[in-house]
């Protein structure tokens, strides 16, 4: 997505120059939302964009690995010798955390590419008995698509809710009943010994049949191919990107899964692993590419990160950062079908979590950019729009 809309912005905002896409997969460039719903589930061969990349003077060079690049020599080097360039774009995505031990054990999957999807496309045709490790958005996308399908699911989850690691307690609560309403199993605090064929082994001893097993156990940044180039990498192993998303070294942008950049929204360094943040963040950068050629001033990026999810039947989606949030307040009844979790700080909206309601989302969405002050007695009326909650 991020390379992709890179190529695209660069052309749209003008600039002539030669453009090419380089690419590990040998699949016309695809997109990967469609990966865990219709493509999996077989009602769409796949998702490649609807680009002419010919008509746009985009070069495409697929199925090509790039293993390192020389930013001194303003060279990249691939399985197919160097390539050189006068701008290099890192746009390589994140690629799914393993789960140790299993190598070589038949019935493991990921679920991150085309090829992933496309294998685990007949396993639940089959209805066979599988096991998720991980309940964040991935796992409980998959097993929202294995219930559809009707295999049976349980979804083992170390810690001691769906979503740990990105919402607070109270919020991820009312979303374990969705498992169980879906008729899937959640077993959380369960952590997996081993994977062995036809089976998974909890550390309690429980044994659960895995006629497939799926893992979804989070995803890291994909840059180990830049050891040793000279190019900053982060805590989360990310690219560190300035608010132009310029890298530390010349002529070298990153944008997407792979970057993290400075908000002074929210005044700290995010990396975001979301569709939006590969959509929005190449047109920052091509008309940075394009600014630095004509002295113009830099574009900034700061974006109110958002994201969505399909999962058992709901549409859940989320806009902005709440890690600093000193206020939480609910719209509506969390046992219901249709809720929202507001966060605010200082009486300004910072974030919001929208299940089946996405009017909420689309208001507040603006309410965050535009920073206005709320009223939280009116905020917390669910039949009153959220444009109409301010002080």
């Amino acid at each position: 997505m991020a390379g992709v809309q890179t190529a695209v912005a660069l052309r749209e905002q003008g600039f002539t120059g030669t453009v090419t896409l380089i690419g590990a997969e040998p699949h016309q460039p695809y997109d990967r939302p469609p990966l865990s719903k219709a493509v999996l589930l077989g009602k769409a061969e796949g998702s490649a964009f609807d680009v002419d990349f010919e008509a746009l003077g985009i070069e495409l060079q697929l199925g090509r690995e790039v293993l390192g690049v020389r930013p001194a020599d303003h060279e990249l080097d691939t399985e197919a010798g160097p390539v050189p360039y006068d701008v290099l774009v890192l746009a390589t995505g994140a690629e799914p955390i393993r789960l140790p031990g299993v190598e070589g054990v038949p019935g493991v999957h990921l679920l991150r590419t085309l090829d992933d999807a496309e294998r685990l496309r007949p396993v639940l045709a089959r209805q066979h008995d599988i096991v998720v490790v991980g309940a964040g958005w991935i796992g409980a996308e998959f097993a929202t698509a294995a219930r559809e399908a009707g295999c049976a699911v349980t979804v083992v989850e170390a810690a001691d809710r769906p979503l740990a690691g990105a919402l607070p307690a109270e919020v991820a609560a009312p979303m374990t009943a969705w498992y169980q309403d879906s008729g899937a199993v959640l077993r959380t605090h369960a952590r997996v010994e081993r994977v062995e064929p036809g089976a998974v082994l909890l550390d309690d001893g429980s044994r659960l049949p895995a006629g497939a097993v799926v893992v979804g156990i989070g995803a890291r940044p994909a840059t180990a191919w830049l050891a040793g180039s000279g190019i900053e990498l982060g805590a989360h192993g990310e690219v560190v990107a300035d608010d132009g998303l310029r890298t530390s070294v010349p002529d070298v942008y990153a944008v997407g899964d792979c970057a993290s950049f400075p908000s002074g929204r929210y005044g700290e360094r995010l990396l975001v692993h979301h569709w939006d943040n590969a959509l929005q963040g190449p047109r920052t950068v091509a008309a940075n590419i394009l600014g630095e050629a004509t002295g113009e001033t830099s574009a900034v990026y700061d974006p109110v990160p958002y994201f969505w999810s399909e999962q058992f039947g709901r549409f859940v989606q989320y806009a902005g950062h709440h890690a600093a949030a000193d206020t939480t307040l609910w719209r509506g009844d969390p046992s219901g079908p249709a809720w929202t979790v507001c966060w605010l700080k200082d009486d300004r909206l910072v974030a919001l979590l929208a299940v089946g309601r996405p009017r909420d989302l689309a208001q507040g969405r603006r309410l965050i950019e535009a920073g206005t002050p709320m009223d939280a007695a009116l905020l917390g009326d669910p039949a009153r729009p959220m444009k109409a909650a301010t002080a």
